[in-house]
């Protein structure tokens, strides 16, 4: 029994330098993907905090679209009152020129007759 006690154990073999370099390289992949993840939270919650004051303009967004709104509506009527009138004028220089040009026709066939 003492020749087991003076026996030492297996040491467990030593790393080669791949495994080493390896294990050196995946915990500073871990290390990068750490900071990743806390820089994608960061900007999470400054999108957040963005779209939060976007959503503080909802109200007053919804109040400037209904003047909107009310002025065109205003504005199409005073445009359609105007719309008319200047209808209503063309009409009266449509039916004066149709007028004239019957004048015209008309002269014309008188001076036909004539010859």
């Amino acid at each position: 029994m003492a020749f087991r006690s003076t026996q030492q154990l297996p040491q467990p073999p030593t790393k080669s330098s791949f495994f080493q370099q390896r294990d050196a390289l995946v915990g500073e992949i871990a290390m990068s993907l750490e900071h990743v993840l806390q820089n994608i939270n960061k900007l999470n919650r400054s999108l957040e905090g963005v779209i939060a004051v976007g959503n503080e303009f909802g109200a007053v967004e919804a109040l400037w679209s209904q003047f909107e709104s009310v002025m065109a509506q205003e504005a199409g009527d005073g445009n359609a009152k105007e719309g008319q009138e200047k209808e209503d004028e063309d009409g009266d220089n449509e039916d004066e020129a149709e007028t004239g040009a019957q004048e015209e026709e008309g002269g014309s066939e008188e001076k036909r007759r004539a010859r």
